[in-house]
């Protein structure tokens, strides 16, 4: 069943977002303040890893908690996989926005393709390595979305338009990221300033894209596979294709410029394809 707009019509949105957002704050708190507190050092990758996965499964454990304080159950998700076209979108918009962004790079001499990385990654034993990767940000990045895309935007969309719901749930899904950014290791290779630039147009672009893909499909699968590819593509894969240039790192990356000006321009082409969404529950009022 799609369960997309079905929460309990007795609830009111505006007091499970408001408890969605406390709750949200409080789980991944935790974990900011675990990160903050342990020294960025080699030895301690390993946990901070895991106090960065912890932080990211706090919106879905808020959510989770939200539902079951006011409705007693856990509908409006939207947990069905619905149109395997739309799965697909989701794994490969992020993949083709990374290989354009790392295409022109290369192709440029920004930061020009490596041929001793495309020999470790085109090989047998990069197989298994490919396949934990992707599940890990898989399951990173669905900590996230059931509790982004799969609660705050349908909820919002309860009494909000989508232009309204899509530059709100980014804004908060941005400003999230700021305790990582701030207090721990979560920014590109120049100044915070310089990071905190342009990942603020990009994530926000991203979570527009993203508000419409989950309204559009129904299903919050698609936001899931997006995010999880988009993490292991930018972050991972694409990078070890790549000679690092100090010219690629302003460039490449999520907190690179390109990244920037790529999704506030693909924001604005889903934005002004609106009208194709379903009707919200708002706009029925």
């Amino acid at each position: 069943m799609d369960d997309t707009h079905t929460p309990s019509p007795g609830t009111d949105p505006k007091k499970t977002v408001l408890t969605f957002l406390i709750l949200t704050v409080f789980f991944s708190g935790i974990f900011w303040y675990l990160t903050a507190t342990t020294p960025l050092v080699k030895e301690n990758a390993g946990i901070l890893t895991v106090y960065a996965v912890g932080a990211m499964w706090g919106p879905t454990v808020a959510a989770v908690a939200t539902r079951l304080i006011f409705q007693k159950n856990l509908n409006g998700f939207g947990p069905g996989p619905g149109n395997p076209r739309w799965l697909a979108v989701g794994i490969l918009l992020p993949v083709a926005a990374g290989l354009v962004m790392f295409g022109t790079a290369w192709l440029t001499g920004i930061a020009p393709f490596s041929t001793e990385g495309a020999g470790s990654v085109f090989s047998a034993a990069f197989i298994p390595v490919f396949f934990s990767a992707i599940a890990f940000n898989l399951f990173a990045a669905a900590g996230e979305e059931f509790g982004w895309r799969g609660f705050l935007v349908p909820e919002l969309a309860r009494f909000m338009g989508f232009t309204e719901l899509a530059l709100i749930s980014a804004a908060i899904w941005t400003a999230w990221h700021f305790p990582m950014i701030l207090f721990g290791s979560y920014h590109g290779a120049g100044s915070i300033w310089y990071s905190l630039a342009v990942f603020i147009p990009s994530v926000m672009g991203a979570g527009i894209i993203l508000a419409w893909l989950r309204l559009a499909s129904g299903s919050v699968w698609v936001a899931i596979l997006f995010h999880g590819f988009w993490n292991y593509f930018i972050q991972q894969f694409y990078p070890l294709l790549t000679t690092t240039t100090e010219a690629g790192q302003a460039m490449l990356g999520e907190f690179g410029w390109f990244c920037a000006v790529f999704y506030v321009a693909l924001a604005l082409v889903f934005w002004h394809f609106r009208d194709r969404l379903p009707t919200l529950p708002a706009d029925r009022v």
